[in-house]
Formats: structure tokens, C-alpha cells, sequence
């Protein structure tokens, strides 16, 4: 069946799924609601999108869904429980950095691959999506995806995270929680950089690394680990003071010293990936720990100078090697500051 038809057909039986919820009595009313329909969910403004479009949306949106890691992690950041989210790169439920946050949050698809009909019988009155998930032009799925509900597109891939962070706040109506977070998160920065600064760190050298399977792939200045180290004052290695093409960057294993440096921040996502999620694989710390131990039996990985001094830290692969929003950029901040200049 061609994609566009498929999505027609998608579309019908969402819409019907909308027309059975609003007809059944069990069909719960919004817990912001104090009646029928609250005068906030009818009214609307209209904000403007990464993709220059104006959107009407609802004044206090009560029900969110989420199509990306980014917005998951915004909007929960900003205090909005979505109504349903796609699963995280490569894994079953939510990026597993957002779990204690959003573990019961039902997952309506995968990144890339919404299932129309689960987001229809969400009943969202907001649907946020980015180019993480949704491309703009791809108009096949936004158009499907607008005859279920408001659809905005909070940023482009690549965008910066701070400028998503403030459009998705826009979208949401809350726009004073997102400064009031921007500056503790400026806060927070400036402390640890000069932590680090005092401890001679900033003059060492950082690579972050995904490990899948038996390859390595680098995690370049452009993704948010690397924006984050940027902010730190965290040096890159020659070889890796750059952008990249917004994912990680695959090395082969002839060339595995091209991942070296002072320090090598490790992370998997299991064997899995985005195109494979079925795969299998954690992505936790122990798992990149598991890795590591498989990464040590490839050629010439022992011999890679952070390896030989132990300073290899396993870490979070859905938090360092995936992609996100403010908690990510704050959850990879407070990793380093545990790691290297940890409060008494």
C-alpha cells in the first residue's frame, strides 16, 4: 500500500476513534477542566512555529502529545505530563532518561513512525512534533496528524536547544517557566565551569562515544552532548572540534584512535538503534559498562591513551548519545560535575 495511502487510511480510523471517544460516557474529562469544556480549552491564540507558520492554539493546553524525544523532555521539564509519547531512540518506552518522570506516559509510536490512530484516541488538544521526528516536509504525516489536533512544530534538526526550549514554552503558555529555568540552568554552568577551571580540567581533551555492537560512532559538537561540553568550556580533540552532520559519526574500527582523548565519556543504546529498535539492548550505565568490556576485545582499542590511563567513564547512552531537550543538557551538566568536582 503506497505511504500516502496508508496514512489516509490511518487518518479515518483516528478520526473515528475521536468521534467514538466524544459520543462515550466513560470518556474522562480533563482534570484542568472544571466542566464540560473550560473556557481556557476553547479560546485559542495563535503563535508562530519553527517552520514560520501561525498556529492556533488552545490558551491552556490539557491535554499534550509528544512525538520526539526533545518534546517529551521539554514539555515534562516545564512541568506538562504529555497524555502520550513515542517510545526513545532504539527502545521500547521513553528515553530512559526520562523515566522516573514519564514512565506511565502511553507511547502512541516510535520516532518517526507515530501510530495515527493511538495519537487520534489520545484525544490531544496540542500535538507538538520537530524535524527529530517528523521532517517539515514531510506533509503527508503533518497533514494527517492536523485533522486529529493543533500541530506545532517546535524546531528544525539542528536548531539550538535553547530556542526550541523557548517556542515549545510559547506553545504550551508558559512562557515564564522557561526563563526562570534558563537562568538556573546558566546558573548551574558557570558554577561547574569554574570547578573545573580551578581543577585543571579544562585544559584536558573529551570525546563522547556511542558503541553499537562493534563499532563506535563520535558524538560531534553539534548534538546536544557536544553543545553541552561547549558550554562547560570542555575541550574537544583537534580531530573532533567541529559539527557534524547532526548524528553521531560511525569510525571504524582501523580507525579507533580517532575517538581518543584525555577522557572518553562511553555510551550505548544496546544493539539497537532508530531504523532497528527491535534489536534488543539497555542503555544505561551498566549496559555501557557491558560495552566497554566488549569494546575492549576489539584491535587497538587498549591501546587508545584514555583507555590506558582509566579514564573512561560509561555513561548514560540515552542521556549523552541520543538527543533531548533541557533535562538532557542539565542531566549531562550534572554527570560531569558528579564526576569530576562532586561537592563534599
Amino acid at each position: 500500500m503506497h505511504m500516502s495511502t496508508r496514512i489516509r487510511t490511518f487518518v479515518g480510523v483516528a478520526l473515528a476513534a475521536l468521534v467514538a471517544g466524544a459520543c462515550s460516557p466513560s470518556q474522562p474529562t480533563p482534570a484542568s477542566s472544571t466542566g464540560p469544556m473550560s473556557t481556557a480549552a476553547t479560546e485559542t491564540r495563535m503563535v508562530t512555529d519553527a517552520s514560520g507558520q501561525e498556529v492556533a492554539l488552545p490558551l491552556e493546553p490539557t491535554r499534550v502529545v509528544t512525538l520526539s524525544e526533545p518534546t517529551t523532555d521539554n514539555a515534562l521539564a516545564l512541568g506538562i505530563t504529555p497524555v502520550g509519547a513515542v517510545s526513545g531512540r532504539g527502545q521500547s518506552g521513553v528515553a530512559a532518561y526520562l523515566a522516573d518522570r514519564a514512565d506511565d506516559v502511553p507511547i502512541l509510536g516510535s520516532v518517526g513512525t507515530p501510530n495515527l490512530e493511538a495519537v487520534g484516541a489520545a484525544h490531544p488538544d496540542l500535538i507538538l512534533v520537530d524535524g527529530t521526528s517528523v521532517k517539515s516536509d514531510d506533509t503527508d504525516t503533518l497533514n494527517a496528524l492536523k485533522q486529529i489536533a493543533p500541530v506545532f512544530y517546535t524546531a528544525h534538526s539542528g536548531d539550538d536547544w535553547r530556542e526550541t526550549f523557548t517556542r515549545t514554552a510559547d506553545a504550551l503558555g508558559v512562557t515564564d517557566e522557561a526563563s526562570t529555568k534558563l537562568a538556573d540552568f546558566d546558573a548551574h554552568v558557570a558554577a561547574v565551569s569554574s570547578r573545573l577551571n580551578d581543577g585543571g580540567y579544562l585544559d584536558q581533551t573529551y570525546s563522547v562515544v556511542r558503541w553499537q555492537g562493534d563499532s563506535a560512532g563520535l558524538i560531534l559538537k553539534e548534538l546536544p552532548a557536544g553543545q553541552a561540553l561547549s558550554a562547560l568550556g570542555m575541550k574537544r580533540p583537534a580531530n573532533q572540534d567541529r559539527n557534524g552532520e547532526g548524528h553521531s559519526e560511525p569510525v571504524s574500527l582501523e580507525n579507533i584512535d580517532q575517538i581518543d582523548a584525555d577522557w572518553i565519556f562511553f555510551g550505548t543504546l544496546g544493539k539497537s538503534s532508530v531504523n532497528n529498535p527491535s534489536a534488543g539492548g539497555a542503555t544505561g550505565v551498566e549496559a555501557s559498562e557491558a560495552a566497554l568490556a566488549e569494546a575492549r576485545a576489539s584491535v587497538g582499542f587498549d591501546s587508545l591513551a584514555a583507555v590506558r590511563a582509566g579514564h573512561v567513564i560509561p555513561v548514560d547512552g540515552s542521556l549523552w548519545t541520543s538527543t533531548g531537550g533541557y533535562l538532557l543538557m542539565e542531566g549531562i551538566v550534572a554527570n560531569i560535575e558528579d564526576q569530576f568536582v562532586r561537592a563534599s
